[in-house]
C-alpha cells in the first residue's frame, strides 16, 4: 500500500530537489546521467540513488522547516543538499573519507552551510548529537536498525531500506509504529 503524504510536501521536495541539482553531486564522467531515473556510481562502492526513490524518501520523511535532520549514507551530499533547501537543520554522516571531502566540497561549492561527517565505525549515526527531528536512511542495514530509531526525538521519524522495503518509523514516547510503503527497492548495504 502506498503511505500518504501531508498535503504540500511533494511540491515542496520537488522545489528542493530543483534547487539541488543532482549533477552537482556527481563525478564528472557520470554528470551526463544526473538526470537518469536510475542509481549512478559515484565511486568507493556508493552510488547516487534514482531520483524518484529520494523524491519518494523525502516525502515520507516530511521534513518541515527547522527540524533536526540526520542523513544517515549522505555519500556525495546530494540529500544532505536537498535536506537543507527543505529547511532542515541537517547533519550528514558517511563511513567512506573520500566521500566525506567529496560530500563537503559539492555542498560549498552551492553555497550550502550544511556538513557531511566521518562516520565512526561501528557506530551507527551521531549518537552524542540525538535526539533529531528525522532521520533518512540511504543505505539497507537487512534489518531495522535500532541504534539510529533509540536517536529519534519523541514524535521523531526515520525513512529506511529496510530488507528492501521502505520503511517509515514514528516514534512517539516509548511506542514505535513502523509502515511500510508499497514496492521494493534496491540500496547498498548500510556498513556499520
Amino acid at each position: 500500500m502506498e503511505l500518504p503524504v501531508p498535503r504540500g510536501i511533494a511540491e515542496r521536495v520537488r522545489a528542493a530537489m530543483a534547487g539541488t541539482p543532482r549533477a552537482a553531486f556527481l563525478p564528472g564522467v557520470v554528470r551526463h546521467l544526473a538526470d537518469v531515473d536510475r542509481p549512478v556510481g559515484i565511486g568507493w562502492e556508493a552510488t547516487s540513488s534514482q531520483p524518484s526513490t529520494v523524491a519518494r524518501m523525502l516525502e515520507l520523511l516530511a521534513v518541515a522547516s527547522g527540524h533536526r535532520v540526520l542523513d544517515v549514507g549522505a555519500g556525495s551530499g546530494w540529500t544532505t543538499g536537498i535536506l537543507e533547501a527543505l529547511g532542515a537543520d541537517v547533519a550528514g554522516v558517511e563511513l567512506v573519507p573520500q566521500l566525506v571531502e567529496v560530500a563537503n566540497a559539492n555542498l560549498a561549492a552551492l553555497g550550502r552551510r550544511a556538513r557531511v561527517r566521518l562516520a565512526t565505525p561501528h557506530v551507527l549515526g551521531l549518537p552524542d548529537d540525538a535526539p533529531f527531528d528525522r532521520i533518512l536512511v540511504s543505505a539497507d542495514l537487512g534489518r531495522l536498525p535500532d541504534a539510529l530509531v533509540a536517536q529519534l526525538a519523541d514524535g521523531g521519524r526515520m525513512v529506511a531500506p529496510v530488507a528492501g522495503r521502505m520503511t517509515v518509523v514514528d516514534v512517539r514516547g516509548d511506542r514505535r509504529q513502523l509502515r511500510e510503503d508499497r514496492g521494493r527497492y534496491a540500496f547498498v548495504p548500510l556498513r556499520e
